[in-house]
């Protein structure tokens, strides 16, 4: 590849579409972000608090359903950590749904199937019924994850596409808290009927996500062109970009950009990922590595038996229990703000570095504190924050940053695919044996261990 096509290469990859609508700002400064795109990317983003409720309420929610149902560690950790393996036939379904019935349609599906498994959840009377809404709430999650940032990318102009799109992290993160909030709301019903409407207010977030679907977000109008519904692109495209631009150059790229896609699909398919040559081999290798390792280090398992590890620490009152994992929750939400601000000015790797070390000194601290029979609870809150700050500050948003710009833009969404699918299968089995692990082991030489892994 020529210098020249290789600056090129870049200029396009930036727009993370495969069409360069001109406004990064190369020959003058970039256009401004309207009114609009802030609105419709903030109402895509919202979706995202799904997961980050459910993994926030799950915690708390988790620790009662054990208690009244009479669960085995076994039983309570598949429960858990299922719904990762669920989010992933949601997340492969969730293309074919977007496809068909466009984005909007996605995203009232996704809310359906939600609404529907924390009903189920909330209604349980025994282990296989509480594993049936597990189920609809996976799929709900794993699609509305996928066409998350899909949606985000197709309404926003490449001048601000990056940073919109890392509002569904932000997101997320937000749900965390609401979910650990949750249990503050409930705090003085019994732990038998609060766990219940714990899950049930899972219901509410994507209620509202439906209305906004239904009533307030157009529809992308990447997919409208794809459908030949070129006038109805336009009309959403002029509430995107300022009423000066040139809307109809937009979807003459944004044509030119499906052709090519098409074109690539014919050309190349899946061979360049299952055989890849070694050049591909080395990015696949530096893409879908980063993803795995996002969930290797233990951060979902953390997450979901975070209430589990509080209590082990010593503090086994609900009310104490609930503030604790709203502090953390809070501290997770609030350093991604400083990830955000140090990926730019310091680079990828040396962020990474310093994310993982945090992570391992965190994790050796809190194997300190967890040995011997009396743990000090002080020591393992500040051990738990410190772990979620440096996670926050560089594997959290870096993980899916490093794979979107290491990608080829000719395998980019494949490649995507399997980094997504390998992430959720490395959160399944963390999440799925973190109890068995941290029995065997103990919580020490568990917490010793993810140390080694960092």
């Amino acid at each position: 590849m020529t210098d020249e096509a290789g600056r090129a290469g870049a200029k396009l990859e930036q727009t993370h579409e495969g069409e360069f609508h001109g406004d990064m700002g190369d020959s003058g400064p970039a256009i401004a972000i309207t009114k609009s795109t802030k609105l419709f990317c903030f109402c895509a983003a919202l979706n995202s608090c799904n997961l980050g409720y459910d993994i926030g309420v799950s915690s708390q929610a988790g620790i009662l359903v054990q208690d009244t149902m009479g669960l085995s560690d076994t039983r309570i950790e598949v429960l858990m950590g299922s719904l990762n393996l669920f989010a992933m036939v949601g997340a492969l379904l969730s293309h074919v749904v977007a496809d068909r019935w466009g984005r909007r349609g996605a995203f009232v599906i996704a809310a359906v199937s939600f609404i529907v498994g924390v009903v189920i959840q909330a209604a349980a009377l025994n282990y296989a019924t509480l594993m049936v809404g597990r189920a609809f709430v996976g799929v709900g999650v794993g699609s509305g994850l996928a066409i998350d940032p899909v949606y985000i990318a197709e309404m926003s102009p490449a001048a601000h596409r990056g940073r919109l799109v890392t509002w569904s992290e932000i997101a997320l993160n937000v749900g965390l808290v609401l979910g650990f909030a949750s249990g503050a709301v409930f705090y003085e019903i019994p732990a038998d009927t609060a766990w219940r409407y714990m899950f049930g207010m899972g219901a509410i977030l994507p209620t509202i996500m439906i209305f906004l679907a239904i009533f307030v977000m157009p529809e992308s109008p990447r997919w409208l062109v794809s459908k030949g519904q070129e006038e109805k692109a336009k009309s959403v495209l002029q509430k995107l970009y300022p009423p000066s631009y040139n809307v109809d150059q937009i979807v003459y790229e944004i044509k030119e950009s499906i052709e090519r896609e098409v074109s690539a699909e014919k050309a190349i398919g899946w061979d360049m990922i299952l055989f890849p040559t070694p050049a591909f081999r080395r990015m696949l290798f530096v893409g879908i590595g980063a993803a795995v390792a996002q969930q290797a280090v233990g951060v979902d398992a953390l997450q979901y038996f975070l209430a589990f590890i509080v209590n082990e620490s010593g503090i086994q009152t609900r009310g104490g229990q609930t503030a604790v994992l709203v502090v953390l929750g809070l501290v997770k939400l609030v350093f991604i703000f400083v990830g955000g601000y140090f990926f730019d000015r310091k680079g990828r790797r040396p962020v990474f570095f310093v994310s993982l070390l945090g992570m391992a000194a965190a994790l050796v601290l809190l194997s300190v504190t967890f040995f011997g029979d009396t743990p000090n609870s002080t020591f393992a809150v500040c051990g738990l924050a410190l772990y979620f700050a440096f996670f926050s500050v560089g594997m959290g948003p870096g993980a899916w940053l490093v794979p979107s710009e290491v990608f080829a833009i000719t395998v980019k969404t494949r490649a995507m695919s399997v980094a997504t699918f390998m992430n959720r299968v490395t959160a399944t089995l963390m999440a799925s044996t973190f109890l068995t692990t941290a029995t065997a082991m103990s919580y020490a030489g568990f917490f010793l261990l993810l140390a080694g892994v960092c």
